[in-house]
């Protein structure tokens, strides 16, 4: 009877272990199934086409509207915006929710409808799917009139999977990577299961009974053949072996003596208490999506549990430490200062003394000043929304229009040349507006753009005057850039950069060459070049490009 009230004791918190850890796994396998019977648009014969997410293939045109999630990797071709360009935000990939701007090939960019789409002929050469989230390298050949066009393709123009369009209408994408292939997807892989500071203890008490188990077991079956060493005690007058019993293999009989033993001591293991502790997270889990303080207002959504292994640790969370500089400052940046030749200049618009030469006092050249001031409206990736409400960082610079960048830092910038009366206007077709003090409309043809990244630490940019002149505008980290400009240049400005770097403002150094024709002409064919190139080691920029 007793045991049989022991078996059902284990079976029953087997059973409610297998239903939690069920529960769990049907829960995952709903949201999946959300995801994958999803609607979306195919482009098929000129034509809009409802498919289920999870049966796009590699070569689908897929149709994107505004605030919907991305269903697979995608190769930007149009956008609903006249240069080809879209915004897009990351939360769910890499935490990040300001806006990253995504660019579309220039000859793909004009195929803004169904048919125009449909009638493209092109060929995409790209490596394997890898998880990197920051890196991709491609090839489109676009067939044009017997003609065959080779465009170079980067993390500029890849789509992912579970990003989010913003502030876009409408884009155009050609799946390049689908179900588990996604650099989403090649993330989640090969993730261990977390486990909370409780269970690795009640797991490691588990492993000592255990073993106390064993012990117990193996010294109580040595005891035993100990007494049975003596015949009287082996084979009593009242239990005479049969002659079976006594030919028996002895090995075997040992065997299953330890075993007896083990079942006579299987209460040494706590499993009822390891059950509890699991129905506990499970229960528990409930009260959390109940949690009435943990309710957002705006999403109309409560706390969602994905998980209850780790619902007891939530409440001994101390201290937060993060290296994230947006989050301890809200994505929130404004231009303090700046130097200028050695001059330093804030709010206002006067210069003050210098750090440098002791009892210099005055500003820089107008020259100077306007050339700083041009190179700030010009290096970067900001754009220009109207009456747009955006997610990222957006600053308004007047009723109509807003300002929005993937960097904060960016829109400081642009804002702080703003302030000394130069104002980016935007950019389109190539050709960047800037509006200087004169109230006069400056318009720079936008030859390249050298995004920024960790390697380089750095970002560039190339644009020709009105007059024919070439400037490369370079504006990163001190260490990427001092080094890389003359060095009487460099020690006017670095006391001013390790002054403000000492108060804890955010520093950024920015440098310019004015280039030749000659000059110009050998690195555009050395970045056309890099570009084309699908490896990535050999995809890295030119020498050149590193004055």
């Amino acid at each position: 009877m007793a045991n049989s009230v022991e078996g059902f004791k284990r079976g029953l918190d087997v059973f409610l272990e297998q239903n939690n850890i069920g529960y769990e796994d049907w829960l995952r396998h709903r949201a999946d199934n959300e995801v994958n019977k999803s609607t979306v648009y195919i482009i098929e014969n000129s034509k809009r086409v409802k498919k289920e997410s999870e049966k796009i293939k590699v070569g689908d045109i897929v149709e994107v509207m505004d605030n919907e999630t991305f269903p697979c990797d995608l190769i930007l071709l149009s956008s609903s915006c006249g240069d080809g360009t879209c915004t897009v935000t990351t939360a769910s990939l890499d935490g990040e929710s300001n806006f990253k701007t995504y660019y579309a090939v220039r000859e793909t960019s004009i195929l803004c409808n169904d048919e125009a789409v449909d009638s493209l002929t092109a060929t995409i050469e790209c490596e394997q799917p890898q998880a990197d989230l920051y890196k991709f390298v491609g090839r489109m050949n676009i067939y044009t009139n017997q003609e065959v066009k080779a465009r170079s393709l980067g993390p500029e123009n890849l789509l992912l999977k579970g990003a989010t369009l913003k502030n876009t209408k409408r884009i155009y994408g050609v799946a390049v990577y689908t179900g588990m292939e996604t650099k989403m997807a090649l993330n989640y892989q090969g993730k261990s299961q977390k486990r909370s500071a409780v269970e690795k203890s009640i797991n490691a008490f588990l492993i000592v009974y255990l073993f106390i188990l064993v012990s117990k077991a193996s010294i109580c079956t040595t005891l035993k053949y100990v007494w049975q060493s003596n015949p009287a005690n082996d084979e009593p007058w009242y239990n005479e072996k049969t002659r079976k019993e006594k030919e028996s293999f002895k090995i075997l009989k040992i065997f299953t003596d330890f075993l007896s033993f083990m079942v006579l001591f299987n209460f040494i293991i706590p499993v009822s208490m390891y059950v509890t502790v699991e129905m506990q997270k499970f229960l528990g889990s409930f009260f959390i999506a109940w949690d009435k303080e943990m309710y957002d207002e705006e999403m109309k959504e409560g706390a969602l549990v994905n998980t209850s292994d780790l619902n007891e640790e939530l409440g001994q969370v101390e201290y937060v430490f993060t290296d994230k500089t947006g989050t301890l400052t809200e994505n929130s940046m404004e231009f303090i200062e700046c130097c200028i030749d050695g001059y330093k200049y804030s709010d206002a618009v006067d210069g003050h003394s210098t750090d440098g030469p002791a009892g210099v006092y005055g500003k820089a050249s107008p020259d100077r000043e306007d050339l700083f001031l041009r190179a700030l409206c010009l290096c970067h990736t900001v754009q220009m929304k109207d009456e747009c409400q955006a997610d990222g960082p957006e600053v308004s610079p007047d009723n109509q229009c807003s300002y929005i960048s993937s960097s904060p830092d960016e829109i400081a910038l642009v804002n702080g040349a703003k302030k000394f009366g130069f104002t980016y206007m935007g950019t389109e077709n190539d050709l960047m507006r800037v509006k200087n003090q004169k109230n006069e409309m400056e318009v720079y043809e936008l030859l390249h753009v050298l995004n920024f990244d960790p390697v380089r630490r750095r970002m560039s940019v190339l644009v020709r005057t009105n007059t024919g002149k070439i400037f490369l505008f370079c504006k990163g980290a001190d260490s990427s850039v001092f080094h890389r400009v003359a060095r009487d240049e460099v020690e006017r400005i670095k006391v001013h950069v390790e002054q403000n770097a000492l108060e804890g403002y955010r520093t950024l150094c920015v440098a310019y060459k004015e280039l030749s024709q000659e000059e110009y002409n050998k690195m555009n064919k050395q970045l056309d070049e890099a570009k084309m190139a699908l490896q990535e080691e050999k995809r890295s920029w030119p020498g050149c490009l590193t004055t």
